[in-house]
Formats: structure tokens, C-alpha cells, sequence
């Protein structure tokens, strides 16, 4: 079997741009892959025509490490986020070729499960009036849904220091969403990288009575340093790595023992198997993995195909219930939580089990699609000139 071509399709929303590839074959079989790019899908889409031509025409699917390897290494520059995410679509699609021709799923392929359901958590639920009023509803909503988990960044446009005022509103949203959910279900703290260690400190201490089950990206991510100064004074797990863009980057986040949980975006760190083989690394350092996943049904069934082979998986990232939650009509087979449990569940169909629906997936062209944590409002995720 051969690879004879790529085709793409850009699903577009005001605030995030979809790219899914097909990856086409001589034997007629057909594999998609996902990744969601902030700012840079069209740099996206030109790396992967110079790819389709230098790298990946003619390659055999099955041969995954070496066409992995091939686009990696071969341009010799080195490999950033646009590199590893044209090649996480790649790989994603060549792997859901393989199951398909031999007739079973990926996570068969990679060892086999250890698991028959992953634990969900809801993000992008609190695009509402930014007030605790609004939240608490907001938040019952996604305990109605089934979730037993939820994360939220309540810090408005916080970028290194928070003042007192802006401290305690954050505390009164956070305060109304755990009277929501009730003390049983977790709920994820997010900062998005944007303090200083003390900041983050301060701010982690003021929201232990809340019992937040990690505290995510306290600081800007190049620092090493400063997130470990953060991890010695706070009495709470540490989550961190989704802007990381290569698992060989993050042996020195291990050897600083100032994280207890890996966030790699299986989108953006060169697919299926290179997660899977980080994972692995993690299990060795009792660091567990949650994986970032702000894209639609394909990436979220590539990253399941991870969460059902790994031991040290935590729990799964999930978006599509709430934010353009129209998407997922754009795949055919689209993961599900489970209402009755907050999980998703094992599937048996072959590949990744999804198929792209590209009539529908053209009902949501390409947009100008805007993200800026430092603007007012961007937790609605509605951009200016999109309302």
C-alpha cells in the first residue's frame, strides 16, 4: 500500500480553525487526521503541500515511525509547533489507515487497552456574562450534562500580577462554580502561563479551600525555574505542557520533578504514537497524563486511542459538547461522553473510528479565527466583528 495523496479541509469558528487532512492510498482506503492551529493555518497548509511532495507521496502507511522520522529530520531545520502538528495529521491518519485495513482499532495496535472508559472533563462552558450568577448556572449545566469534571480560567486578562479587587472576583467565580458541581466532582484551575511565581502562588493559596484538583500552566512555560518555584510552595498537583511541540523537550520538565501531570496535545506533538511513547516516560517518573485537546471528534478520538493504552492516564480534555458544539456534525462516529458516567467509553470500530463528512465539513469555511487570552471578554470566545 501506498499513500497517493492528501486533501484538507479547514472547519472554521470565530475563535478556532479545525484542520483535518485525508490521507489517500492506492488500495483505495482512506485515513483523516485533526489538529486545531492558533494564527497559523495557512503556515499549516503550506508546510504540508511541500510535505506531500518531499515526504509523504508515495510512503507506505503502515511504516509509521519512518514517515514520522522523514518529516522530523529530513528538511533538517528544526521541528516547531507547525512542523509537529503537520506531522501529528500525518500520523494520526496513517494509524487510522492501518486499523482500517487490518480490520481493528488503534488502541489494538498500540498494545492494547488497559481501560474501557476515559474520564472526561468540560472546557469552553463559561462563554457566558462573566459574573457568579452566570457561572453557577453555567456550571450546573455541565453537571447536567454527565461531566463529573470541569476547568476554568477565572482571571480575566491577568498577565503577571492580579491586584486585590480582581483577586477576590476571581475567588467569587470560583467560589460560585464549586457550589455548583457540589465537593465531589474536580475542578481544574487554569492559568494559561499568565503570572509570576508569586502571583501564582498567592493566588493558588487563596483557591485551596476550593480543592482544585490541579493548577495549570501557573507561569509562562520557557522558564523551567520559575514553575519549579511555584511547585515547592504549593500544596496541589501541577499540570503543565501543551505549548510543548516535541516529548524529547520534556526530559528536563521530569528530571525538575515540578510537575504531576503532562498535558501534551496530541495535535501539536507529532500524533498517536509519539503521545503514546511519552506517556510511556511519564509512567517512569509517576507523572500522569492528561492530554490538551481543543479540537474537534478526530483529535479527540486520536487521544482516546492513547488514554485506553495507557496506565498513567488521567483524564481527557473536551470542548464539543459546549463551545460551536455544531461541529462535531462534521464526523461521522463522533466520541461521546456517556451521560450516565462523565466517561468516554471504549470503541471497538476499526481505525480511529470516525469518518470526515466533507459536505458538512464545508458548511463551516475557513475563518479569521482570533484567540487572545489578554483581551477582555476572551473567555466568550466570540472575537471582535464576530457578534
Amino acid at each position: 500500500m501506498r499513500i497517493t495523496g492528501i486533501s484538507t479541509h479547514v472547519v472554521g469558528t470565530p475563535w478556532r480553525n479545525l484542520t483535518y487532512v485525508q490521507v489517500h492510498t492506492d488500495e483505495g482506503i482512506t485515513g483523516v487526521g485533526e489538529t486545531r492551529m492558533l494564527g497559523h493555518t495557512d503556515a499549516l497548509l503550506g508546510y504540508l503541500r511541500e510535505a506531500e511532495a518531499n515526504h509523504i507521496l508515495g510512503s507506505d502507511p503502515f511504516a509509521v515511525e519512518d514517515l514520522v522520522k522523514r518529516m522530523k529530520y529530513g528538511d533538517y531545520g528544526r521541528a516547531g509547533e507547525i512542523v509537529m502538528s503537520g506531522i501529528a495529521v500525518i500520523e494520526m491518519a496513517c494509524w487510522d489507515i492501518k486499523g482500517k485495513a487490518l480490520g481493528v482499532p488503534v488502541w489494538q495496535l498500540l498494545g492494547g487497552k488497559v481501560t474501557d472508559k476515559v474520564k472526561a472533563y468540560a472546557n469552553g462552558w463559561y462563554t457566558t456574562e462573566r459574573t457568579p450568577e452566570a457561572y453557577h448556572k453555567a456550571a450546573q449545566g455541565v453537571m447536567e450534562r454527565g461531566y463529573r469534571a470541569l476547568k476554568i480560567d477565572p482571571f480575566g486578562t491577568g498577565h503577571f500580577e492580579l491586584d486585590h479587587q480582581q483577586t477576590l472576583y476571581a475567588v467569587s467565580l470560583i467560589e460560585a462554580v464549586r457550589d455548583a458541581i457540589g465537593p465531589e466532582a474536580e475542578l481544574m484551575l487554569e492559568m494559561h502561563g499568565r503570572f509570576s511565581p508569586a502571583t501564582a502562588v498567592r493566588l493558588a493559596k487563596e483557591l485551596a479551600p476550593f480543592n482544585p484538583a490541579w493548577l495549570e500552566e501557573p507561569v509562562p512555560p520557557e522558564n523551567l525555574k520559575a514553575l519549579e518555584k511555584v511547585a515547592a510552595k504549593v500544596d496541589m498537583p501541577v499540570a503543565t505542557g501543551e505549548r510543548i511541540h516535541d516529548r524529547i523537550e520534556f526530559r528536563e520538565l521530569f528530571e525538575s520533578q515540578a510537575v504531576d501531570i503532562i498535558q501534551p496535545d496530541v495535535g501539536h506533538i507529532g500524533g498517536i504514537w509519539e503521545t503514546r511513547k511519552l506517556a510511556a516516560t511519564a509512567e517512569t517518573h509517576y507523572v500522569l497524563v492528561a492530554p490538551h485537546n481543543v479540537g474537534g471528534p478526530v483529535l479527540t478520538a486520536a487521544s482516546l486511542q492513547v488514554g485506553f493504552t495507557s496506565p498513567n492516564f488521567k483524564i481527557l480534555e473536551h470542548f464539543n459538547d459546549f463551545a460551536d458544539a455544531e461541529i462535531k456534525k462534521v464526523v461521522k462516529g463522533a466520541p461521546q461522553v456517556n451521560p450516565e458516567d462523565g466517561c468516554f467509553h471504549l470503541s471497538d470500530a476499526p481505525g480511529l473510528g470516525v469518518e470526515l463528512d466533507v459536505d458538512a465539513a464545508a458548511e463551516f469555511p475557513q475563518q479569521q479565527a482570533r484567540f487572545d487570552l489578554w483581551a477582555e471578554g476572551w473567555e466568550q470566545r466570540k472575537p471582535k466583528g464576530s457578534q
